[in-house]
């Protein structure tokens, strides 16, 4: 693919509720370009979500919706059997909760990023992208959908078009991927990757030459235009900013995903 010149690198942040506090954001949001935040469904709160833009405001930091399943007990990591349309009302719902305080704060939303379960799951079933495509198209059609990169790229892409939709391809650096481009399951051991040296290693190497090693070894093809590190890896921000160092010295800008799709 050669090397590009511009990237954006996402966390998934916000995710504290009540007076339980998840994740490093206060030093995470300065070191990304985008923020996936929660919207009170999987975690996260009214509070947490205001506060949330404003620290994503105050370091120019983009902002996503970052919907999951009403599931706070189990962080909304579990699979839900629900239907096509009440998964399109969940991302509604939770979409137009967080439009509504970055209103409030003078800012749009950028990007709407499933989380969790709802994200798996969509990978395996196109209908539950297609929901949050047809959700975009409804309330705002600037709106990025990002979705998982590798696997039915094609797809995802004829998707967008369909609906007028802009799709992003994501790549994740702390997570371990399978030969088919998928993400090793968070039950197995080396699911989640939290050395720095290696993380940015792999980055550099998909950014450069779209490829990644899986866990067994092989070498599989990845092109993707944003990075997600995840908020509650206990290496988040040793990652993100190890991440960020090494792209920008490479050559690379660290930018919000809408100033470039």
């Amino acid at each position: 693919m050669g090397v590009r010149n511009k990237i954006d690198l996402n966390s998934d942040v916000g995710e504290s509720f009540g007076v339980y506090k998840i994740g490093l954001d206060e030093e995470v949001i300065p070191l990304i370009s985008s923020a996936n935040i929660a919207c009170g469904f999987h975690a996260g709160d009214p509070a947490t979500m205001r506060r949330t833009i404003a620290l994503a405001k105050k370091h120019g930091v983009a902002l996503g919706a970052h919907p999951g399943f009403p599931d706070l007990l189990g962080f909304g990591r579990r699979s839900l059997d629900a239907t096509i349309e009440e998964i399109r009302d969940y991302i509604t719902y939770q979409v137009g909760a967080l439009q509504a305080f970055a209103s409030l704060q003078g800012l749009k939303l950028q990007h709407l990023k499933a989380h969790g379960a709802l994200y798996n799951m969509a990978v395996r079933d196109m209908r539950i992208w297609e929901s949050m495509a047809e959700v975009i198209a409804g309330i705002d059609k600037d709106l990025i959908l990002v979705v998982l990169a590798g696997p039915k790229r094609e797809e995802l892409q004829e998707m967008g078009r369909r609906y007028g939709v802009r799709i992003a391809f994501e790549f994740f650096a702390d997570r371990a991927y399978n030969r088919d481009g998928s993400l090793v399951s968070r039950r197995e051991p080396g699911a989640v990757i939290e050395d720095h040296e290696l993380v940015a290693e792999r980055v550099l190497k998909m950014v450069t030459n779209g490829r990644v090693q899986a866990k067994d070894g092989a070498e599989i093809e990845i092109t993707a235009d944003t990075i997600c590190v995840h908020g509650d890896n206990p290496a988040a921000v040793k990652l993100a900013g190890r991440i960020r160092e090494v792209l920008l010295a490479s050559g690379i800008e660290v930018v919000p995903m809408g100033t470039f799709l």
